[in-house]
């Protein structure tokens, strides 16, 4: 498969994380392979960046429209940027797009409410989909690098903020701040995520035996 000797060629395969990431997204291009061309695909909170790293962003037959909160950069004609929230796609039809695609975003949309909204209209625009979200239970929380940071109260969480730089976050400049960084992280259990999107197949992406992300899927 060229797509895949393409990816794989673009890889560290020394990362862990690299290899798990590019198992994932060649399960993604396994099923895009099934979709008759062309083909418009609905990044939501994605970047063309994203796609050139998997040496994607000039594959023939395809369109990536990308919906970000503040306009995404587009260099290349087969992609278009659009400002957007992803928990009200109303500028967009009922499926109007043969793939939404979401890579670690359902967790920064709010809380349950929030996370709920954006489900319902990727559903709702998409024929199909395929979202992925960080495994709450995994015991490195994803954003801020801290062993079991996700299950400390949120007191604790605040506190960490306030004075260390902590994975993708450099510490708050004072609580309140802390507070709203806290709060832009809501990881997803298992059940609640098929909640979200029922009746969908689920993948399970695993480092060292231990399910560091989940997928789900349907419609292919």
């Amino acid at each position: 498969m060229r797509i895949l000797q393409r990816i794989a060629d673009n890889r560290n395969p020394l990362s862990p994380a690299s290899k798990a990431r590019l198992k994932r997204f060649e399960f993604f291009v396994q099923l895009l392979q099934q979709v008759p061309r062309p083909i418009k695909v609905l990044d939501v909170g994605g970047t063309q960046d994203f796609w050139e790293k998997m040496n994607f962003a000039d594959e023939p037959g395809i369109r990536i429209t990308l919906l970000n909160l503040g306009t995404p950069c587009v260099t290349r004609v087969n992609f278009r940027g659009i400002e957007g929230d992803a928990t009200r796609m109303s500028c967009f039809s009922p499926g109007e797009f043969d793939v939404v695609f979401s890579n670690s975003v359902i967790e920064h949309v709010g809380g349950h409410e929030e996370q709920a909204r954006m489900a319902r209209e990727i559903q709702r625009v998409g024929k199909r989909y395929f979202v992925q979200t960080p495994n709450y239970c995994f015991p490195i929380e994803p954003h801020f690098l801290f062993p079991g940071f996700q299950w400390l109260p949120t007191s604790v969480r605040i506190l960490l903020v306030t004075y260390f730089d902590l994975g993708w976050f450099q510490k708050a400049l004072d609580k309140k701040k802390a507070q709203t960084i806290v709060d832009s992280v809501h990881l997803l259990r298992q059940d609640e995520l098929l909640v979200l999107f029922p009746h969908s197949s689920l993948y399970k992406e695993r480092i060292f035996g231990l399910i560091k992300s989940f997928v789900v899927y349907k419609g292919w």
